[in-house]
This record gives structure tokens, C-alpha cells and sequence, in this order.
């Protein structure tokens, strides 16, 4: 049983005191623990992503499942090629093959068309994430969990839903989920499947995002996903780990300090368990907002000043009679 000391897990009382240099190192080192990696293509007019298993990927993936076993990180790598070949064609196709193709490509690669578009990661880390984009996120991902799959024997969830696998398409207005090297336990059942997928894109926003518009950011999200007894399965997930999952945790947190990520999953357990009243509260701020006056006007040529205004007013009223001026009009 993990110990707790002044009310504080384990995570809580250590990451604070590894340097940054260990931090910087680990996320380092979990970078370089990459499965696939992909390159882009030009064939016929189509722009297309190629991926690839990298050398000793089934291993690395092993390792990686083992460590989230002994976590209790309910999520696991394909670590066979061809299992994850079949998943990831399945699961492309099944969301975005309405307008794009993939295939899976001799023993170690997938081939599909590049989707159209920047990742959310690239908007919030520049700083042009919108509402709607986020709104757009959350009907996908409501979207996708709709879909039934075989491997599960219930519905479809993707394993790893942050903000760098969620493409929006300015265009189209439209979202699209990529990237499927990881996959839920099987034996979890679908909503507790579908709130991690909820946490994984909220826990990005929690931990970048500096200002106090990131709950208004997961709001949107929420909102949109709409699901009320997925959002209740969410509120059960919405507290930090302890023993080696907070290791995993940094890293979907960027290593943001610990106090500043249990804050904000406090405040997110809020919103989840209110959402209807947060949603309510700000619709009618929203209908609060001063509005542009009708009467109000930008001057434009042609238009008389408030100077030349007054004095017309001032002329009617010293005319002799409504309809005659004070003064004749001026003759050349």
C-alpha cells in the first residue's frame, strides 16, 4: 500500500526533488523509445504518410508493456507487427475512410493519405486554439466511440488520444483522430475505456495551457464529447498515481509540477461532476456580453459630424415655424 505523509502521495513528495536534468533526461529517453517512425510521400497526386516499425520494436514494445503492467497503466503497445498493422489500417479506415485511403505495406509499414490540417498540440502550443476546434475534437472522439469493434467486443476507444493524434482541418472545420500504436486492456470495461481517452486530450490542456482559460478550454471539450456517463467515469480518474505510474504521468503532463496538475484535477473533478451548471453559467454570460449598438454607426464620407448635427438641431429650433430654417440657404 502506498504511503502517504501531511495528506501527500509518493508523486507528490518526490518529483519535486528530482532535478531537472533527471526529468529532461527521462523524457529524453522515453522519446527515443520510438516504436514507428514516419516519413511523407507524393504518389499520384497524393500526399501520403508512411509508417514503420522501427528495428527491435517488438522488444521495445514489450519492455514497455511491462512497465505498465507492474504501473497498473490499463494500456498496451501491438507489439507484434502485424497485429499492429491490422489495427492501425482497421482503425484509419473505420474513422477518416470517407476520404482517405491507407494499406497495410510488405512486413513493417502502413501507407495512408496525410490528413489535412494541424494537430491541436501545434494550435495550443502556438496559441491559436479556438472553441471551435475544441468543440470539433470532442463530437470525433463522441464519434468514434460509437463505433463497435471486434477486439473489444463493445465499443471502439483509441488508447491515446492527446492533442498531437487529433488533427483539425480548418476548412472542413472538422477533426480527425491518427495514430493507433496504443490500445486499451481489454478486460476495462468500454466507459472506463472512453473517460481515459477523455483524460489523456484533458490532461494535455491542464498541464500547458498557463492561464485560467484552460477550463474554459476543457469546457468546450466536454461539452462537446456530451456523453454524461462517460464524463461520471471520468471523475473517478481525475487524481495523480502513485508508485511508478507517476513516471508515465510526467510525461503526459509535460513534468509540470505536481501541486499545479493536482490543483487543476481538482477543478476538472468539479467541472465533470457540474458540467450542466458550468455549461449553463456560461451561455448566460456569453448572452451578457455587451452587443454592438444599432444606432451606433462609423462615420463615413457623406456623413454629417455630431458638430454639424448639433447645429441643425439648434437651427430648427430657432426657426419661425417647424419646416422653416433660422437662416436662407447661402446663394452663389
Amino acid at each position: 500500500m502506498p504511503t502517504r505523509e501531511n495528506g501527500k502521495s509518493l508523486a507528490e513528495r518526490l518529483l519535486p526533488l528530482v532535478p531537472h536534468t533527471i526529468t529532461n533526461a527521462a523524457a529524453t529517453f522515453v522519446d527515443s523509445l520510438k516504436i514507428s517512425s514516419t516519413s511523407e510521400k507524393v504518389r499520384r497526386r497524393r500526399r501520403v504518410v508512411i509508417k514503420r516499425r522501427n528495428a527491435y520494436s517488438e522488444q521495445l514494445a514489450d519492455l514497455a508493456n511491462l512497465y505498465f503492467r507492474m504501473s497498473s497503466i490499463p494500456i498496451r503497445f501491438w507489439s507484434k507487427t502485424k497485429d499492429w498493422q491490422r489495427w492501425e489500417v482497421s482503425s484509419f479506415r473505420m474513422l477518416n475512410g470517407d476520404r482517405f485511403r491507407v494499406s497495410a505495406s510488405g512486413a513493417e509499414k502502413v501507407n495512408m493519405d496525410k490528413l489535412p490540417g494541424e494537430s491541436l498540440w501545434h494550435h495550443m502550443n502556438r496559441g491559436t486554439l479556438t472553441r471551435r476546434m475544441l468543440e470539433a475534437a470532442g463530437r470525433e472522439l463522441r464519434r468514434a466511440h460509437q463505433y463497435w469493434s471486434d477486439e473489444f467486443a463493445g465499443p471502439w476507444s483509441h488508447g491515446d488520444t492527446s492533442m498531437t493524434n487529433v488533427i483539425y482541418d480548418e476548412k472542413t472545420r472538422r477533426a480527425r483522430l491518427l495514430d493507433f500504436e496504443l490500445v486499451h486492456e481489454k478486460s476495462l470495461p468500454a466507459e472506463s475505456r472512453h473517460a481515459d481517452d477523455l483524460l489523456v486530450f484533458l490532461l494535455d490542456i491542464l498541464s500547458v495551457i498557463r492561464s485560467r482559460q484552460w477550463l474554459s478550454f476543457a469546457l468546450y471539450f466536454l461539452s462537446a464529447y456530451g456523453d454524461a456517463h462517460v464524463i461520471a467515469a471520468l471523475e473517478d480518474q481525475l487524481a495523480l498515481p502513485n508508485g511508478m505510474a507517476w513516471i508515465w504521468w510526467g510525461v503526459r503532463t509535460s513534468f509540470a509540477h505536481p501541486a499545479k496538475v493536482k490543483k487543476r484535477l481538482e477543478q476538472l473533478r468539479d467541472l465533470a461532476a457540474h458540467l450542466e451548471h458550468y455549461r449553463t453559467v456560461a451561455a448566460a454570460r456569453a448572452r451578457k456580453k455587451r452587443r454592438a449598438s444599432i444606432s451606433c454607426q462609423e462615420i463615413s464620407p457623406g456623413m454629417p459630424k455630431p458638430i454639424s448635427r448639433a447645429r441643425a438641431t439648434r437651427a430648427r429650433a430657432k426657426a419661425p415655424s417647424p419646416g422653416m430654417p433660422s437662416k436662407l440657404p447661402t446663394t452663389r
